[in-house]
């Protein structure tokens, strides 16, 4: 089994696992306590946290270990607001932040910030969204989904010129190198890089106002209550440093195979967006979108075939509704694909991922009733009926009827599934048809398309 999906989870590295066998034996201990073996302990959480901090780049008195990075993230939001509660309650953040960010910041007055068609910000549109009651600005280093680099540096200096913290999600990079610029709040999760779960960072710049939500606590600087998971943070901070040495050399491997898989999806696959920055960009990530084709069924074709990856389709959503970075983009949605390598993937591995995929693909569309060419033209305008349908039905219909209205004609697809919004203007672009725009209906939307060519 090729395991492809270390965006969500990395694979325990071998450092990890020899450091957290060896302090369950040595780090069992209460660190706050005198005696020998607490003082063992504590000897243990200050080298952790130092290897931390120099990773991270801040010093040891500010960086904080939590029981997750999803923790680290609300406790950040939390405690930055609350320290510049006097400022306002307004934040900005992208939107295609992760949903620990989003969720954190739904509790404030929000601004979310568009990205482009690769997933990324401007600095000119969080400078545009800057209030005087703004207390805080987040942006994540590189987006989870497309894998798409951020520029942080040219954010952090836009929010210090006007003297709004800036909080960074670097959850997917830190495990590649440390964050540029000037930012004020940092938070990021062992497991990601390697590490175990359950172990999250928080760091909070000298100066940063930061006020820890909930009841005070004697431990982590009052960041982090209760007793901390000595083994799973030596292992974490113990990876976290053998990755880095690895990381300049893995990131040109990786790179090359993501690289070739980008090049090559579209020319062995039809009607596939390859989405995300082609250039700046994580090294082990790429994500495609296949038209015609259910996320949810592509997975299980390349599951049996031996390869775990992961989507940001609605397909595979139990609410059935677009991946909200997807939907940002303004990409294709449906039959969406993110292989996310591991450090340590090989090249046969990808070689044979390629040969596997078309055969999944046209498996997947043929259960669909995926579209031939069309020939024949009758009608100015038709009107496909597909409410009730899921993705990519919608899309499978407007398409198996394009062709049979003339160049000029128009056919209005009426739908009540979400994903149909994202979708169908998506797949005008693809195919250089024009999408008119949405029409309410009785039921659901129409939308509205002209054939084009």
């Amino acid at each position: 089994m090729s395991y492809f999906d270390a965006a969500s989870g990395a694979p325990l590295h071998p450092v990890a696992r020899q450091a957290l066998l060896a302090s369950l034996d040595e780090g069992w201990a209460d660190p706050s306590r005198l005696y020998r073996e607490g003082r063992r302990a504590r000897l243990l959480l200050d080298a952790a946290r130092e290897a931390a901090a120099e990773a991270v780049g801040c010093r040891p008195d500010e960086l904080t270990f939590t029981s997750s990075g999803t923790r680290a993230v609300h406790s950040g939001i939390a405690g930055a607001m609350a320290g510049r509660r006097r400022v306002g309650r307004h934040l900005i953040v992208s939107a295609v932040e992760h949903s620990s960010v989003l969720h954190s910041a739904e509790l404030f007055e929000m601004t979310e910030v568009p990205v482009d068609r690769t997933g990324a910000v401007r600095a000119q549109s969080y400078a545009d969204a800057l209030r005087p009651d703004t207390a805080l600005a987040c942006l994540q280093s590189a987006n989870h989904e497309v894998g798409t680099v951020q520029p942080v540096a040219e954010v952090a200096a836009v929010c210090r010129e006007a003297g709004v913290p800036l909080l960074v999600d670097a959850a997917q990079s830190l495990g590649w190198g440390p964050v540029e610029g000037d930012w004020s709040v940092l938070t990021a999760s062992a497991h990601k890089w390697g590490g175990p779960s359950g172990v999250g960072l928080l760091a909070v710049r000298k100066g940063v106002r930061f006020s820890p939500p909930g009841p005070s606590d004697e431990r982590e600087s009052g960041r982090a209550p209760g007793f901390e998971n000595l083994p799973a943070i030596v292992a974490a901070a113990a990876s976290l440093r053998a990755v880095r040495a690895e990381a300049e050399q893995e990131a040109v491997r990786l790179g090359e195979l993501t690289a070739r898989i980008r090049s090559r999806v579209p020319r062995l696959v039809p009607d596939v967006d390859v989405v995300g920055d082609p250039e700046r960009r994580l090294p082990g990530i790429v994500t495609f979108s296949c038209l015609y084709v259910d996320g949810e069924t592509l997975l299980h074709e390349l599951d049996r075939a031996g390869f775990s990856v992961s989507s940001g389709s609605s397909c595979t959503s139990s609410t059935l509704t677009p991946s909200h970075v997807l939907k940002a983009m303004g990409v294709l949605s449906e039959g969406n694909v993110r292989v996310s390598l591991p450090f340590g993937a090989v090249s046969e591995e990808v070689d044979r991922f390629l040969e596997v995929l078309p055969e999944a693909v046209a498996a997947v569309r043929e259960k669909l009733g995926a579209p031939a060419p069309a020939t024949e033209f009758h009608e100015e305008s038709l009107v496909v009926d597909a409410l009730g349908k899921r993705c990519p039905i919608p899309v499978i219909e407007l398409a198996k009827v394009i062709g049979d209205v003339p160049v000029g004609g128009t056919v209005r697809v009426l739908s009540d599934d979400e994903a149909a919004r994202l979708d169908i203007p998506a797949w005008c672009e693809m195919r250089e048809q024009e999408y008119v725009g949405e029409e309410p209906a009785d039921r659901g939307s129409a939308y509205v398309v002209r054939r084009v060519s």
